[in-house]
């Protein structure tokens, strides 16, 4: 008789206790081949409802039932509204087979996508094998859906800066939108990934001046082009356009305003904007996903200029907000990039502000040497450091699983665990 290995205890209502907490988890079980256990899944998401709204989602469902198909995992618990999820692992990244095109289909059309590939990427970016051989992938289901990162954010943030950062390749494309608002939509999105081959690590690119650029936050982020992408109804195109480069020429004046994606919508219930400020390598992303009101352009109603407007206005203000808080990442960006920094070997950096503690941090950090500035350990008995509850959760349940990466001067610095597979289904 065969005694389990134990797994390690999560709770769902811990720090953001949203499905965050689900997909961070099963990610870095499926990469660490760790057995999890998570009780009170996405705990914080009942409200006032109670527990109506927590549990398992279709897209969590759909995310780890890939995972345990290529990790011949042991699963219970795993259906939408399921409260506890045990997840065991098997397989390892590198034990994946022949079948190298991988196609997943949400049960939800509106079950966003994004969230779907941040769940299994990790995994699929250490499924390296000796050939070479990329992955394809393809997922159906939303594309622009509330409270997800949207495919636009995906494409114009995250994954230039895990490529400049990191030298992670992934070629993409949008052949279809699927929207959450309005009448829920099916949408397709295909990725190929170039996994790390086995025996290397996911190293930070301290070369060419990116040590200066990730290092530390200097508080003096030159933007120089503000990228625009705006799916929107056909009646407020010109009204957003307008009202967009008049915001962005006062907040952020001398910088090129590029209109990258303008596109119809075909629906009053479906409003996407997304600014994107570039400087160098870095880049800050701020978006918007709504609908216009019913009663648009009608008696009462608000006009889709005046629509145009408010959102603009909004939006070009968060945007400056951003990128004046001495950091060299979004809110966003900083809490999915924490998965990587642990899994990475040596130390990183992605702030969101200046360490005003420890004197000429962003000046060592400019090459990550910091062998002689006072570093802080993180305890990470709880979500903790700067940024957002997501970016502080998503910290900790690195911490959870991964016993040896560690977290200094408030989550700022992580040295991750150089996490790599050895080929034949081994890791190290």
């Amino acid at each position: 008789m065969t005694t389990k290995t134990k797994p390690v205890e999560l709770d769902g209502r811990t720090g953001e206790g949203g499905g965050q907490l689900v997909r961070i988890a099963c990610a870095l079980a499926a990469v660490a081949t760790v057995p999890i256990r998570i009780t009170n899944v996405r705990g914080n998401r009942g409200g006032p409802r109670g527990a109506a709204k927590a549990g398992l989602k279709s897209q969590h469902v759909t995310a780890i039932e890939y995972l345990a198909q290529a990790t011949s995992a042991d699963v219970s618990g795993l259906s939408v509204g399921s409260h506890t999820l045990e997840f065991r692992p098997v397989k390892k990244p590198s034990s994946l087979d022949d079948n190298r095109a991988i196609k997943i289909a949400a049960d939800s059309p509106a079950a966003s996508t994004m969230l779907i590939f941040q769940a299994i990427f990790p995994f699929l970016l250490f499924a390296g094998n000796d050939k070479g051989e990329p992955i394809s992938l393809e997922i159906s289901g939303g594309t622009n859906v509330s409270f997800s990162p949207s495919y636009d954010y995906v494409d114009q943030v995250l994954l230039p800066t895990l490529e400049t950062a990191f030298g992670v390749s992934v070629e993409r494309e949008l052949h279809s939108r699927g929207w959450s608002m309005g009448k829920a939509s099916r949408g397709t999105v295909s990725f190929k990934i170039t996994p790390l081959k086995p025996g290397e690590t996911l190293k930070f690119l301290d070369d060419g001046g990116l040590g200066e650029v990730y290092g530390g936050g200097t508080g003096d982020v030159d933007v120089e082009t503000v990228d625009v992408s705006m799916i929107v109804p056909f009646q407020m195109m010109d009204s957003m356009m307008q009202a967009l480069s008049a915001d962005l020429e006062e907040i952020f004046p001398d910088v090129e305003v590029n209109f990258k994606i303008s596109e119809d919508s075909g629906s009053d219930s479906r409003v996407y904007v997304l600014l994107v400020a570039r400087s160098g390598d870095l880049r800050f992303g701020r978006d918007f996903l709504g609908a216009m009101p019913k009663k648009s352009g009608g008696k009462g109603g608000m006009s889709a200029s005046s629509l145009s407007e408010g959102i603009s206005r909004k939006l070009a203000k968060e945007l400056y907000d951003m990128v004046s808080t001495g950091g060299v990442v979004d809110e966003h960006l900083q809490d999915q990039l924490c998965i990587f920094q642990a899994l990475a070997e040596g130390r990183t950096s992605f702030p969101r502000s200046m360490d005003d503690n420890v004197a000429g941090l962003d000046q060592a950090m400019s090459k990550l040497s910091l062998e002689e500035q006072r570093m802080r350990k993180e305890k990470a008995t709880e979500p903790f450091g700067e940024g957002s509850m997501h970016a502080k959760t998503a910290r900790w349940v690195t911490a959870e699983l991964l016993p040896h990466v560690k977290w200094f001067n408030k989550g700022r610095i992580c040295e991750g665990v150089g996490m790599h597979m050895e080929g034949s289904g081994k890791t190290r």
